[in-house]
């Protein structure tokens, strides 16, 4: 079964279009016209083991808004849509993510029921082109579209780069975790409801 899916959006304010395979090697095009969000989109494909492409056009001349959360979106809708049924996976991930001074708790339930906890203080507003307050827009729009839950705690951190940047390895740790075909299971969905 191959776990591959595409999502696309295209709205007055955007044009997006996401390709990902939950199965890959981690090769990754991201372009989104804000390098900061490239770099930490790069994050989730690189160490989620998770082959993404990324192509978006937005109204950048106004911010970066519109386009980081319609990328959630259609990131979360791709997710939703590879994982089919979600027969197999191992369902729940986490990860601890060291980023210098900062650490970062990220823990993912892949339930069917949109939640996200945030819990993070960003010492700056600004890195590089990036609002760093789109950080919880970005995980709200995935979290949503995707349908699960999903805990972001900082436990450290002084350097906004580096929060953000746990953040998103994180991410992609649990991810990768949680997506996992756990060969035990392999034609079980894990919940005793039987269905997610």
């Amino acid at each position: 079964m191959k776990r591959t899916a595409k999502a696309e959006r295209k709205t007055k304010e955007t044009d997006i279009k996401v390709e990902l395979s939950l199965d890959g090697q981690g090769e990754v095009e991201v372009d989104t016209g804000i390098p900061f969000f490239d770099h930490m989109l790069s994050m989730i494909g690189k160490h989620g083991l998770i082959d993404l492409k990324v192509k978006a056009k937005g109204d950048l001349e106004v911010d970066g808004h519109h386009t980081v959360e319609d990328v959630g979106i259609c990131l979360g809708q791709a997710l939703k849509d590879a994982l089919g049924d979600k027969r197999g996976i191992r369902r729940y991930g986490s990860s601890m993510m060291p980023m210098d001074e900062s650490l970062a708790l990220i823990a993912i339930d892949i339930s069917g029921r949109p939640y996200l906890v945030y819990d993070v203080d960003l010492p700056v507003e600004i890195i590089g082109t990036y609002d760093t307050s789109l950080t919880v827009e970005f995980l709200q729009a995935f979290t949503t579209s995707a349908g699960i839950t999903l805990h972001a705690k900082i436990l450290s951190g002084r350097n906004a780069h580096h929060i953000v940047e746990a953040i998103f390895k994180g991410l992609a740790i649990a991810l990768q975790a949680a997506v996992e075909i756990n060969p035990r299971i392999t034609e079980v969905i894990p919940s005793t409801k039987g269905v997610i």
